[in-house]
C-alpha cells in the first residue's frame, strides 16, 4: 500500500459516461478532492465549484493542453468503447493507445500521479488468450502498471447500478439496462461480487488514488469491498 495522499486533485477522463459519471459524482462529494477536471469529447453535465471542464474534438491531441493539465495527483481513466463491430485494431486504438499515451503525457507533466483504469471483469493478463477485448485489455493493464505511477489500480469492473439520471452509451447496454434496471438494487444486495453502486464505485476510486488499495488489481468483489470500507 503506498503512502496516502488526503488532497486530490483529479482528472476525470470519460465522465460524460455511466462509469465516469458515477466516480466524478462522488469526487464532487468527497472533501478529500479538492479538484476534479473533466476531460472528454463532450460536457459531464455537472456543475460544481471544484470542477472543471475540457471540451476536446480529439483526446489523441493533448500536447496543446499541457499547462491546463499540470498541477494533479490521480488520473481516473474511465473512458472506452465496446468490442462489438469493432476489429482488434479499432478497438485497440482506443482502449489501449489513447490510455497508454494520455498516461505517458501526464506523468510527465505530474511525477506524483496515481492512475485509476476502468478495465473489466475477465481481462486477460497473459495476453495470450482467445478473447480479444480480454486480450486488449490485459495488455493495457500491464503496460500500465510498468509506468512509475504513484499508485496504480486497475479496475476489473462488471457490473454498475447506474447513477440516476444517466445511460450508457452503448446500445446493447442500455437494452439491458433497460430491463434489469428496476431490479439492479436487489441484485447488489444478493451479489455484491458481480453487481456493486456508483457509491461504491466512486469511493474506491478515491481511496486507489488516496493509496488505499490493497491491491493492483481489483476484480468486482475488491472493487465493491474497498468501496465499503470504512475510514
Amino acid at each position: 500500500m503506498e503512502k496516502q495522499n488526503d488532497d486530490l486533485k483529479v482528472i476525470i477522463f470519460g465522465a460524460s459516461g455511466m462509469v465516469g459519471a458515477a466516480v466524478l459524482n462522488e469526487c464532487l462529494k468527497d472533501p478529500r478532492v479538492s479538484t476534479v477536471l473533466s476531460v472528454g469529447r463532450s460536457s459531464s453535465r455537472m456543475t460544481h465549484p471544484k470542477l472543471k471542464e475540457l471540451i476536446l474534438p480529439d483526446l489523441f491531441d493533448l500536447e496543446p493542453q499541457t499547462e491546463a493539465l499540470k498541477g494533479y495527483n490521480a488520473c481516473f481513466f474511465t473512458l472506452g468503447v465496446s468490442a462489438a463491430g469493432l476489429n482488434e485494431a479499432q478497438y485497440a486504438k482506443i482502449n489501449h493507445d489513447l490510455p497508454l499515451k494520455t498516461a505517458g503525457l501526464l506523468l510527465k507533466l505530474n511525477p506524483d500521479l496515481a492512475i485509476g483504469y476502468v478495465s473489466g471483469t475477465g481481462a486477460d493478463s497473459t495476453e495470450k488468450g482467445s478473447v480479444m477485448w480480454a486480450r486488449v485489455k490485459g495488455r493495457t493493464e500491464n503496460e500500465l502498471l510498468k509506468m512509475p505511477f504513484r499508485a496504480a489500480v486497475m479496475f476489473r469492473l462488471a457490473g454498475l447500478q447506474p447513477l440516476k439520471g444517466y445511460k450508457s452509451s452503448t446500445r446493447l447496454y442500455r437494452v439491458f439496462y433497460d430491463l434489469f434496471g428496476p431490479i439492479l438494487p436487489l441484485l447488489v444486495r444478493l451479489f455484491p461480487n458481480a453487481v456493486t453502486t456508483p457509491e461504491r464505485l466512486g469511493r474506491a476510486f478515491i481511496r486507489a488514488g488516496r493509496g488505499q488499495s490493497p491491491k493492483s488489481i481489483l476484480e468486482a468483489k475488491d472493487i465493491h469491498e474497498l468501496g465499503s470500507m470504512v475510514v
